[in-house]
């Protein structure tokens, strides 16, 4: 019998059962967004708070229309019959206005192209106030959050303290970071991890050598897939991120509402991840490997990839993927929901395939190790206090709306 036919009718019924996937008005503007942040060169916790602002004025709007989640912050009351799309466009438009002025003009123009497409000009007005609202207000909450305030911190001469890490040795950069007011974790330090070890401790001796061996600038033991996978996972957490909830909302066929508040949260627990790990990172002021290696085995070492000037512990680029990972999961209802995702800049064009969320932020988180960036135990309380601050949000933040 020639089951040909049979199986071919079988996929094609799962192809026609399946939401088709549409450029929604939300994953537009995350993409405008971050593809501005990369623009402006603006870093990976600017980009965070940035995203999270945007994302949080853009559900909030969308709820005045439809309150179908509570608010993050602004209560907007919309007319009735207002156009979701231009609320969309409009909560993004004025938030990175403000955000990101260099680029005004081509917001501008986005936001144009979005109101050209209104079949009903009332309903984009409409639509539009209730954007410029959920703006205003996210905007003045996070006006004098502490994000631009200019803190020093000098290195340390003692083992286990960190210093400017070579080849550039800069000096360490937003020691001030753990001091923003988080988006919405209680404070900064609610899930710090314990402290990391002593640095002559035989485990720290041995995280030390694995480091040297397998993350150097030139290693014999790391593995052609091993390289690819530290060059994968190397650019901005928060762009990386970003992209594999954008297009999961795209292939799910999720609605505005929805991808709103998915991206909103994502965005939010991220936003946290930074604050929450550089608390940590600078309480601890922990030396990077290549600092260790140095000082005890190999004067010239150097990582595979280059390190940035902050404290090891922990690592917040696992933080970030720890707590996203953690929000998708929760979102979707199962942490097993298989994706492919495609690396952008520094490294852009390599493309891997992952089963789960939890497996993806388990690869990201040790990726740091195999480019010779951090520790193994950064890694580790990285990974735990990520998922902390991605549950923590997920139940405290955007939770359905109760009835009346």
């Amino acid at each position: 019998m020639d089951l040909r036919p049979v199986v071919v009718a079988f996929f094609l019924s799962l192809l026609l059962a399946a939401p088709l996937a549409r450029a929604g008005e939300v994953e537009r503007w995350n993409r405008i967004a971050t593809e501005a942040a990369a623009a402006e060169k603006v870093g990976p916790l600017v980009e965070s708070r940035l995203l999270a602002i945007v994302h949080g004025a853009i559900h909030d709007a969308l709820n005045g229309i439809e309150p179908r989640y509570q608010p993050y912050r602004a209560r907007v009351t919309a007319a009735s019959g207002a156009w979701p799309e231009a609320a969309v466009a409009a909560a993004a438009h004025a938030s990175l206005a403000e955000l990101l002025p260099g680029r005004k003009a081509a917001f501008d123009a986005a936001l144009a192209e979005t109101l050209a497409r209104a079949e009903n000009r009332q309903a984009a007005a409409s639509g539009a106030q209730a954007g410029r609202q959920a703006a205003t207000v996210l905007l003045a909450a996070r006006r004098d959050d502490g994000a631009t305030r200019a803190v020093a911190r000098a290195g340390g001469r003692k083992p286990g303290e960190y210093r400017p890490t070579p080849p550039d040795f800069t000096p360490a950069v937003f020691a001030h970071w753990g001091e923003v007011r988080p988006f919405v974790l209680a404070s900064s330090s609610q899930f710090r991890p314990a402290a990391p070890l002593d640095p002559r401790s035989p485990r720290a001796i041995a995280e030390t050598q694995d480091v040297r061996t397998l993350g150097g600038e030139v290693s014999s033991r790391r593995t052609a897939e091993q390289s690819e996978i530290a060059r994968f996972w190397y650019e901005d957490s928060t762009a990386g991120w970003n992209r594999i909830a954008r297009e999961l909302a795209l292939a799910r066929g999720l609605d505005e509402w929805e991808s709103a508040r998915l991206l909103a949260l994502v965005n939010l627990a991220m936003a946290d991840g930074f604050i929450g790990g550089f608390e940590a990172k600078y309480h601890f002021h922990y030396w990077r490997p290549a600092t260790a290696i140095r000082a005890t085995t190999d004067a010239k070492w150097l990582p595979y990839l280059w390190t940035p000037p902050v404290p090891d512990y922990p690592s917040t680029h696992t933080v970030l993927g720890a707590a996203a990972a953690a929000v998708m999961a929760r979102y979707f209802g199962t942490d097993f929901v298989p994706f492919t995702m495609t690396s952008g800049a520094p490294y852009a064009g390599i493309t891997r395939r992952f089963w789960s969320f939890s497996e993806a932020a388990h690869e990201n988180g040790a990726s740091r190790i195999l480019a010779g960036i951090h520790f193994a135990s950064a890694v580790r309380a990285g990974y735990e206090q990520g998922e902390r601050i991605g549950a923590w949000t997920y139940e405290h933040a955007l939770q359905p709306a109760r009835a009346d």
